[in-house]
């Protein structure tokens, strides 16, 4: 019995004493993972796959969006009419060729006809599109660059730099844009690359609100700020942590500013303010104006080049809209 007694006091002291004399290990600090982390150097490897899987679903959603193919392959068949312009037709368009006033279907040589010069409208629409396609691509190329560049740095760093530079693009937002871009046109020379700079002038301002809006909704996030915990320089979190981020609104963008960009190279053109020495579809318009009652097909069919190509490049920003929208993008 005092056995009985002595085993049953000893278990009950080991329960009570002897788990509070061993030294308690303390707990492990939870490590806390970074989902959100885009910084190429601390990032996971799970994380890494996130942006691809994103980017092959947007894919897949432009992919199946009718008028965006319709778009995509509009604008290839423009594109390869513009490179295939020198082969097809290697003579000078503004040549005289044959005799004036040929309508459509009438001689097999020229299946667009000839105007009142007897140049061939079929060689003038081909070299048209060379020149409507270098002046918005290149345009809008330059926009985009000094836009991104203005409206990033704006919206990053903020304080006096940012009311600085917002005050730099009102002024160019106070004045008309096709006003202004006239004026410019005016003033220099009238060729082919002064047209593109003056249109990148004009365009430039959109782009940059567009990318300061971006970068200061974007700029507090998680990522940014391990980023900069990293000790990561300024320029790389622009353009490798924040502006990869900001891209599908501005990619949508670029596909209105390459359609505002061969409006208003035709609209130029059909003023008499174009290069003289290129054709474009806007000039053969302006050529064929007086004409509209007898040979109405000398400002219909470059005009049809115009809507198409413009109707193609907006479709393709909706389509882009879609793909690249979260909101459209989770209902899919």
């Amino acid at each position: 019995m005092a056995s009985t007694d002595f085993a049953a006091g000893d278990i009950r002291s080991r329960g009570l004493y002897g788990d509070a004399r061993e030294p308690a290990t303390p707990p492990e600090p939870e490590t806390k993972s970074w989902s959100n982390l885009h910084a190429p150097d601390a990032r996971s490897a799970s994380a890494a796959s996130v942006p691809i899987a994103a980017g092959g679903r947007a894919l897949k959603i432009f992919l199946r969006n009718p008028n965006a193919m319709f778009g995509v392959v509009f604008l290839s068949l423009v594109v390869l009419a513009a490179l295939l312009a020198p082969v097809l037709y290697p003579a000078d368009p503004l040549s005289m060729v044959a005799r004036p006033f040929l309508w459509p279907g009438q001689n097999p040589a020229f299946p667009l006809g000839t105007d009142s010069m007897g140049r061939d409208v079929l060689s003038g629409i081909l070299h048209g599109a060379r020149i409507s396609l270098f002046v918005g691509l290149v345009a809008t190329a330059l926009g985009l660059s000094f836009g991104i560049l203005v409206g990033a740095t704006a919206g990053y760093f903020g304080g006096w730099i940012d009311d600085l530079l917002v005050r730099l693009i009102e002024i160019f937002q106070t004045i008309p844009s096709f006003v202004l871009l006239v004026v410019m046109v005016a003033i220099a020379q009238p060729t082919a690359p002064v047209v593109t700079v003056a249109i990148a002038v004009i365009t430039w301002p959109t782009v940059a609100r567009l990318t300061r809006a971006e970068f200061r909704a974007i700029r507090e996030k998680d990522f940014v700020m391990a980023a900069r915990s990293l000790g990561y320089g300024h320029a790389r979190i622009i353009f490798r942590e924040i502006l990869p981020n900001a891209l599908p609104p501005l990619i949508v963008t670029s596909s209105v500013m390459v359609a505002t960009a061969i409006l208003m190279e035709s609209a130029l053109s059909f003023m008499g303010l174009g290069d003289p020495n290129v054709v474009s579809w806007g000039s053969m318009i302006g050529a064929g104006r007086e004409l509209i009652r007898t040979a109405w097909y000398l400002t219909a069919l470059p005009g049809l080049a115009i809507v198409f190509t413009v109707l193609a490049l907006n479709l393709i920003g909706d389509g882009l809209n879609d793909a690249l929208n979260p909101r459209f993008s989770q209902e899919r």
